[in-house]
């Protein structure tokens, strides 16, 4: 099993600016850093090193995305604005959403790394990739940035695979604890995409998410979201999976397969509420190997997004990553033990009734 890994340091140098509570000129006290931070990326990264995982994985290096291929999804005028803001100090390109430095160019190189991704398993150098790239992108919209995302990172790549190399049907599975409203809005009246998001209910953005998003025109129905309640845990996520992400994607027959791998719906994340701990993204990561391998000759690309909790999101990345790779690194997560044995982890009755309203829309639709 051939697992490639997109890098660059230049990553980290994105400059997200000290927002988190203390936003001026209204801020009060001191400054606090931003939640999208270097930290949990670059602890990601080393926790791979020092693992030995890292040498076992094919680096594929990240290049910056053309102004084509981000047009491909943002519009023209939204870019002039990303550019400009870059050379303001800290000028906004949405609600809250600020600019630091270097930041259109970093992230044309978050949204070129992905591209490469779709490449290097497309053209069979690997067999599937994690691209740990930022600044992340599944929030930014056409012409708005928000939720810390600029560029629509894994809607560019997947455009780059439907227009430059020809597929006819790819799908998105976001465990990011946000919705993806910017993948989302993409692919809206789109049936070449089936876009897939599991979310904490009503968290950000709190205007979308809903069921009854479900696309439009032609891409009527080929937009699921899966709202769950705060508090799920491992056997909600998995009850969701095996009830709706499974059958959608059996259903859909996909070409190459992306996740929008947030690890924010971890247990100990700032910005959710969710409960999920390793041997959930084993678990989910299994069941879209078991659909890549299936429908798309193993070809997997996932795209890295949120997760926010230093000492936690590198175990969920490893996890995630030895169950790619088939490789075991030997690291044991040390706060797994207590939190899978938490009664909370267990699929509750509210949680089914979310899942199944859901089943119940998109079975009336003919996606299920």
């Amino acid at each position: 099993m051939v697992t490639g890994f997109v890098w660059d340091e230049r990553f980290v140098w994105h400059d997200s600016v000290n927002i988190a509570a203390t936003y001026p000129p209204e801020a009060l006290f001191e400054p606090f850093p931003s939640f999208e931070s270097p930290e949990t990326k670059r602890r990601i990264k080393n926790l791979l090193e020092v693992s030995g995982l890292l040498a076992r994985l094919t680096p594929i290096a990240a290049r910056p995305a053309t102004e084509a291929e981000i047009l491909r999804v943002h519009d023209a005028a939204y870019i002039e604005r990303l550019k400009a803001a870059e050379t303001q100090v800290y000028g906004e390109v949405g609600p809250r959403t600020r600019v630091g430095p270097g930041t259109y160019q970093i992230a044309r190189l978050a949204a070129g790394g992905a591209i490469e991704a779709v490449d290097a398993v497309l053209d069979g150098k690997v067999r599937n990739v994690y691209a740990l790239i930022r600044p992340p992108g599944h929030h930014a919209e056409r012409d708005v940035g928000m939720g810390f995302c600029y560029l629509c990172n894994g809607a560019i790549a997947g455009m780059h695979a439907l227009e430059k190399r020809g597929l006819k049907r790819i799908a998105y599975v976001d465990w990011d604890v946000h919705h993806g409203n910017g993948t989302q809005q993409a692919f809206w009246r789109d049936p070449r995409a089936l876009t897939i998001s599991l979310h904490q209910e009503r968290l950000f953005p709190v205007t979308s998410g809903d069921v009854d998003e479900t696309g439009d025109g032609v891409g009527a129905g080929f937009n699921i979201n899966i709202p769950l309640p705060a508090g799920s845990g491992h056997g909600a996520y998995l009850h969701a999976f095996d009830r709706v992400v499974m059958p959608a994607l059996r259903r859909f027959k996909p070409e190459l397969l992306f996740i929008s791998s947030g690890f924010d719906a971890g247990n100990h994340d700032p910005l959710g509420r969710m409960m999920l701990h390793p041997g959930s993204y084993r678990e989910m990561t299994a069941r879209m190997m078991a659909i890549a391998d299936e429908f798309c000759g193993g070809r997997l690309v996932m795209t890295h997004e949120g997760g926010y909790a230093p000492v936690s999101v590198p175990y969920l990345a490893l996890a995630t990553i030895e169950r790619m790779s088939g490789a075991n690194a030997g690291v044991a997560d040390p706060f797994e033990p207590a939190w899978s044995k938490v009664p909370g982890q267990a699929l509750h009755t509210h949680q089914e009734r979310a899942v199944q309203a859901v089943v119940d829309k998109f079975a009336a639709l003919g996606r299920l």
